[in-house]
């Protein structure tokens, strides 16, 4: 095995094996969600088409900072799938596939709608303190950005992608999303962009305190990770394994 194929076994290995386990224990049931998450993004991106869809999905999931805050936050559910309108929704489906795909995988599907909502939330109540901050302040925004409409999904893909990858040791994966997003604002200052790494940032708090939960629960609370198709946590042949292993020491005894 090569130096590039170790590392990456030991980058993406885990993410791999239990995203297989459970593609192949399950197949299309194991990603449900998704599969509906990209069909109703395509649907609104077909409805933007034409002005009577364009009036209704705005209303129904177009969050911008100078929307009253409780009308945002009704709204704010159905943002996660409207794409952009100009950029090629091609790409908001392909994200919106492989991330939440394999996040509703490896987290379960409550767990990633969970993320995927705090982080569009973070990216929404962050333009609101900007925009009040001021442009001079160095998290301010500028008044103009009131008017502009949150990222869609790309905040809570970009937060999904982040935690999936710290949760099963793909820690450089995490570090290079995390770059390219403050990259993406060096590069091209835009409230999408800010959005973003506060999208990052309330994850990261989010799986700091998960992980501080875990570490405090009495160790007989302590439970393995669910995956989506085996009771044990572990991939069906390290499963099937250990339970021969047991019922062989018994048989010894």
């Amino acid at each position: 095995m090569t130096t590039a194929a170790r590392w990456a076994r030991a980058e993406w290995g885990r993410l791999y094996d239990t995203v297989r386990a459970g593609l192949t224990e399950r197949r299309a049931g194991a990603v449900a969600m998704t599969l509906g998450a990209v069909c109703l993004t395509g649907v609104l991106h077909v409805a933007q088409q034409w002005p009577w869809g364009m009036r209704a999905v705005h209303d129904l999931g177009a969050v911008r900072a100078e929307d009253p805050l409780g009308l945002a936050l009704l709204r704010t559910p159905l943002s996660l799938f409207v794409p952009a309108p100009d950029l090629p929704v091609w790409g908001a489906l392909v994200q919106v596939l492989l991330v939440f795909g394999i996040a509703e995988v490896c987290l379960g599907r409550w767990r990633t709608l969970a993320v995927a909502y705090a982080a569009t939330l973070a990216g929404t109540l962050y333009a609101r303190v900007g925009i009040a901050l001021g442009p001079g302040h160095p998290l301010g925004l500028p008044a103009s950005d009131a008017r502009v409409v949150d990222t869609g999904p790309s905040a809570a893909v970009v937060g999904l992608a982040v935690v999936v990858a710290l949760r099963y040791g793909a820690r450089v994966t995490a570090g290079a999303v995390a770059l390219a997003m403050v990259a993406e604002v060096l590069v091209k200052e835009n409230l999408a962009g800010r959005e973003h790494l506060a999208a990052i940032a309330a994850v990261l708090v989010l799986y700091a305190l998960c992980g501080a939960r875990r570490r405090c629960a009495p160790c007989g609370a302590r439970q393995w990770p669910r995956s989506s198709g085996t009771g044990s946590g572990l991939p069906p042949s390290q499963s099937s394994s250990a339970r021969r292993g047991r019922a062989q020491r018994r048989s010894w005894r």
